[in-house]
């Protein structure tokens, strides 16, 4: 059964920086894709970014810019650094794997862009 744990969030003021990161327990190289998603209070799960093993990466229009996704496959780890955060990032952020025939979450992390 592969985990995943996210760590990294927390209460920054708009402007500031976070970087989340998301420990696999298996190689990340055997999941297709690999992903954060974050839902906000009352909203839908979105997709905020996603790493496929090769290929292109993608964003979520709103945070083009802002934010970068990346891997180490050495430690099994995938990150997300988030840049100018916006009070609209406010959402718990999720770590995701997608394998052929499985799909992984992580328990989740806060982050919270407040004054």
């Amino acid at each position: 059964q592969v985990q995943l744990v996210e760590s990294g969030g927390g209460l920054v003021q708009p402007g500031g920086s976070l970087r989340l990161s998301c420990a696999a327990s298996g190689s990340i190289l055997s999941f297709n894709y690999m992903g954060w998603y974050r839902q906000a209070p009352g909203k839908e799960r979105e997709s905020v970014a996603t790493i496929p093993r090769s290929g292109t990466i993608n964003y979520l229009r709103s945070v083009k810019g802002r934010f970068t996704i990346s891997r180490d496959s050495s430690k099994n780890m995938v990150y997300l650094q988030m840049n100018s955060l916006k009070p609209e990032d406010t959402a718990v952020y999720y770590c995701n794997a997608r394998s052929d025939r499985d799909v992984y979450w992580g328990q989740g992390t806060q982050v919270t862009v407040s004054s």
